[in-house]
């Protein structure tokens, strides 16, 4: 049995300051010195990006869509180990789904397949007593979920606290803080800078940070927090480990993954993986290192690296060099995300990695859903014919959208990707730990490139 004491973090829809409360959770029971960990509801590399900022450890996504949701709780144990708290930060409504599957991948899923209490928070700006109805359907919507209690967000007054309280004592309903309008500050720096800002451990990200948790402190209830995360019974699986099926004996490559000194714009099980296969993981961050680090082998680009950096991506001429002479050479190099733009020829006009014959725009507008995809050419991902599920997140388009040699296919959408030698490359975001047999497949590659450059390139992968 894992035992984890633990809390969902949802609202009635967004826009009801869960994403600061998580995090000021975090920090201000980091602050007290207890070990935490934070988790995401969703493919949100950004906000995985802070909770890990405030808990001082890596902060996870827990998708139902891309990992399964057998993996669900195996993940928080994992992601968990040692913590005296995990908070799972959900997204948009409690029971809301970006793919209309609530059923399965609403933060309401997630809750019970943890078996974890739900803490709701409320924006009460514009509500009375009406909250106890709100809070009331809520609870009653799915007699499967845990409604542990509620955090009031913009209180006006302490009598309008009062009523708040009064209202919500009388369904039963516990209330663990009440922000007044002032308590919870903007401080998060703007979304357009992605995960950058936590990842790269900015003044001002962990300033922001800091504050939201010195905020949470002074108006929730930690104690009795603690008490109800405490109450949650062992989860329901053993946890997860990155295990790949591959023998770790003899050179142990190295594999470059994009990132900054606080993390890597993959999900943090993918460097988990690669190490259990073998490799030496060291970070290369794409902004301001110039070059690779020694004896690199192969190449990981994350989905979190964001579109917007692409005047900083293209000044760093020396790194762009070495990632085109590592691509030129058949070394495995898999991209994903805006990764893929930054191997493109430019971006906006602005020179890029030149690996790819492709030119990529950035639109207004954003595409964001999932796939299901399916490989069309054999390479460091899979054999062709291997479906995955996938997460797109990006308003930049390619031109051409696939090479000679596309990466997938779906319905409704054209082949989509490049692969060229040892370079997967595509829009597409993987979680790996669905797919441990593309760590073994990569570090497999990078072994045989080591010992025999003429054999650099995946079995079964022409140039």
């Amino acid at each position: 049995m894992t035992v984890v004491p633990r809390l969902v973090l949802s609202a009635p829809s967004s826009g009801h300051g869960k994403n600061a409360l998580s995090i000021g959770l975090l920090a201000a029971f980091a602050d007290r010195g207890l070990d935490v960990a934070g988790f995401k509801v969703g493919p949100d590399h950004v906000d995985a990006a802070y909770l890990g900022l405030a808990a001082g450890r890596p902060g996870r996504t827990l998708d139902p869509r891309l990992v399964g949701a057998d993996r669900i709780a195996p993940l928080v144990g994992h992601g968990a180990a040692g913590a005296g708290l995990a908070v799972v930060q959900g997204s948009m409504g409690l029971y809301d789904s970006l793919a209309g599957r609530p059923e399965s991948e609403s933060t309401a899923a997630v809750a019970t397949a943890l078996r974890s209490p739900v803490v709701l928070v409320v924006d009460v700006a514009a509500t009375g007593q009406s909250v106890a109805a709100l809070v009331h359907g809520f609870r009653s919507y799915d007699e499967q979920l845990w409604l542990g209690g509620v955090i009031l967000n913009r209180v006006a007054s302490a009598r309008h606290e009062e009523l708040l309280r009064e209202a919500l004592d009388d369904i039963g309903v516990p209330v663990y803080g009440a922000l007044r309008r002032q308590d919870l500050p903007s401080v998060l720096p703007a979304r357009r800078y992605g995960a950058v800002p936590a990842l790269a451990r900015t003044e001002e990200a962990t300033r922001a940070v800091r504050r939201l948790g010195e905020a949470v402190a002074a108006t929730v209830e930690l104690d009795r927090l603690l008490g109800l995360a405490r109450s949650a019974p062992p989860l329901p699986a053993p946890p997860w480990a990155p295990e790949v099926g591959r023998e770790t004996a003899g050179s142990r490559p190295v594999v470059a993954v994009a990132g900054a000194p606080g993390g890597s714009y993959s999900h943090a099980e993918t460097a988990e993986l690669l190490r259990a296969a073998g490799a030496e993981v060291v970070t290369v961050d794409p902004l301001h290192d110039e070059a690779l680090p020694a004896g690199t082998g192969a190449l990981v680009v994350g989905g979190g690296l964001p579109e917007s950096y692409a005047g900083q991506l293209s000044a760093n001429r020396r790194l762009c060099i070495a990632v085109a002479e590592l691509a030129r050479t058949g070394r495995p190099v898999v991209a994903e995300g805006a990764g893929l733009l930054w191997l493109a020829r430019e971006l906006d006009g602005l020179p890029m990695c030149g690996v790819l014959d492709a030119v990529g725009t950035r639109r207004d507008g954003l595409v964001v859903g999932y796939r299901e995809a399916t490989a069309l050419t054999d390479s460091l991902v899979g054999p062709a014919g291997t479906v995955v599920a996938g997460h797109k997140e990006h308003s930049s388009v390619l031109t051409p959208r696939a090479g000679a040699r596309p990466a997938w296919s779906w319905d409704g959408g054209a082949p989509e990707g490049f692969v060229w030698r040892g370079v997967h490359a595509s829009q597409l975001t993987l979680h790996w730990a669905a797919y441990p047999q593309l760590a073994a497949r990569l570090v497999d590659a990078a072994a045989r490139a080591a010992a025999d450059p003429a054999t650099a390139r995946p079995h079964g992968v022409p140039a």
